[in-house]
């Protein structure tokens, strides 16, 4: 009797409109996703190599709903982490199973405009990194001898890498970790049990 029952689940289909941040090497314009897909699997470096924040934007049409019931939005699967905003109301966050928010309060009838901003793991910029020259010493993959020059100065890094670290934890050719939303991506509506 604690439990909401649910019902009416709806996948959300339309296309994604999917931000990365050109600072930390995502791509200078908003990439068109017709499917929800792990970035680490994507073609284009920029988002298969890419950690950090990318924002996920779509619209969606709902009808009157029942005052009694809830609705809420079920994200699928989230590689990592997610915060919610539907028409400019912050619906929470989504950070373990079952990547799900309650959107009774900022969803209306027609147009609904949905932002999912997601953040990944620092992982795959690490690896991503490791494909450019270096531009530090090390005695061994995993002991940096020294500070380089341009980190002492908070000079450009001549390599173009992104990340920093005294230890080199990852390789050219380990394995990326899945990243992004995956989904699927859908609204379902809930009633209390009488």
């Amino acid at each position: 009797k604690n439990f909401l029952s649910r019902s009416e689940r709806t996948a959300l289909a339309d296309p994604w409109q999917v931000s990365f941040d050109p600072k930390w090497g995502g791509p200078d314009k908003p990439v068109a996703f017709k499917d929800l897909t792990d970035w680490s699997k994507h073609t284009d470096p920029r988002i298969h190599y890419y950690s950090g924040t990318a924002v996920y934007r779509t619209t969606f049409q709902s009808k009157t709903q029942n005052p009694k019931s809830k609705i809420f939005l079920d994200l699928g699967a989230v590689e990592v982490l997610a915060r919610v905003r539907l028409n400019d109301k912050d619906c929470g966050i989504a950070w373990k199973p079952p990547y799900r928010v309650d959107i009774t309060d900022a969803v209306r009838p027609g147009s609904n405009d949905l932002e999912i901003s997601v953040v990944n793991l620092w992982i795959n910029r690490m690896i991503g990194d490791e494909q450019l020259p270096l531009d530090a010493n090390w005695k061994d993959f995993e002991t940096l001898l020294e500070w380089p020059d341009w980190f002492k100065t908070g000079s450009p890094r001549p390599s173009g890498r992104y990340t920093f670290s005294s230890c080199r934890h990852y390789k050219k050719d380990s394995p990326l970790v899945p990243s992004g939303l995956l989904g699927p991506v859908t609204i379902s509506t809930s009633r209390k049990s009488p």
